[in-house]
């Protein structure tokens, strides 16, 4: 299954930061960001979330849930989120399945190599249950924050 906009996004259920299982059926009703990023507590990683909890004030205006999605386990997580206060919930995808079923886990280029890893892209999801926006491969981690909020107030208008 591909992710494409118009469509709904594959299913998933995963654990967060506390262990509490997060199902994306559960959130219908809502615009939902789903933003896969590499590692907890990285340079490029941290300046996103970061970017997503200075923004949490706006984002929430608008009744959107942000969702971070990762390998790392739940002590990862605990960490990440206590550091940098972030407000929003991190889930664990340890085995990589949610990612590959979202075009997030694959080949990339790092510092001049192909790679298997986690690609850093951004699903939003209407509260139709359908895609709205996919950020196939995000460049900017740092810019990318203000770019999802300016699409979640485009589809409140």
């Amino acid at each position: 299954m591909t992710v494409e906009e118009g469509k709904a996004p594959p299913a998933f259920t995963l654990p967060d930061q506390a262990g509490n299982k997060v199902s994306l059926k559960d959130l219908k009703g809502k615009n939902v960001v789903v933003y896969f990023y590499p590692k907890d507590d990285t340079p490029g990683c941290t300046k996103e979330a970061c970017g997503f909890r200075d923004l949490w004030k706006d984002i929430q205006k608008t009744g959107t849930v942000v969702l971070g999605i990762s390998p790392d386990g739940a002590a990862a997580h605990q960490k990440f989120v206590a550091k940098y206060k972030l407000p929003f919930t991190l889930l664990s995808d340890t085995d990589r399945s949610v990612m590959t079923k979202y075009g997030a886990y694959g080949e990339k280029m790092m510092y001049g190599k192909k790679t298997m890893g986690v690609i850093r892209s951004t699903v939003l999801i209407g509260p139709d249950g359908k895609v709205k926006k996919h950020w196939r491969r995000v460049a900017k981690a740092a810019d990318h924050p203000a770019h999802v909020l300016e699409a979640v107030r485009a589809l409140n208008k």
